[in-house]
């Protein structure tokens, strides 16, 4: 059972691995071994997430769920397949509990009186910058 959050438990049955071979440097060995690791959750066949959470899910992540609504994690860091698993659920435990976790609307300020002030001032300032870099008038004006 792979807990995402306190009231989210995916058992392992949901979850299926394919291993492949992974690209980049590796000499003989990588060409023999199948390291590269890809999970697979069927986000629209799950039984342990609720409709919201299934609709959560594959708007934050849509670009990593397929059309027949399998979400795909694939890890290739390491040099073993073990290692490899391991982090593809931990990848995938990160990328569960941040779909699910609520979007909180952000709710709109005024602008400090002090930000406004500060503006004004540095507007201010750049205006007699400008200013004294003028010829000044026979009145010794500027």
């Amino acid at each position: 059972m792979l807990r995402i959050t306190d009231k989210i438990i995916i058992p392992y049955e949901e979850i299926r691995f394919i291993t492949s071979r992974s690209s980049g440097p590796g000499g003989q060995h990588v060409n023999t071994t199948d390291t590269r690791v890809t999970l697979l959750f069927n986000v629209d066949k799950s039984s342990s997430l609720t409709q919201l959470q299934k609709v959560a899910v594959k708007g934050k992540l849509r670009r990593r769920v397929d059309k027949r609504g399998v979400l795909r994690v694939t890890s290739q860091k390491f040099r073993s397949q073990k290692s490899n698993k391991d982090s593809a659920i931990e990848r995938f435990i990160e990328l569960m509990q941040w779909a699910v976790k609520p979007v909180i609307p952000r709710r709109k300020t005024a602008v400090p009186k002090s930000s406004k002030r500060r503006r004004m001032e540095r507007k201010q300032q750049t205006s007699q910058r400008k200013k004294q870099r003028k010829m000044p008038n026979l009145n010794g004006e500027y």
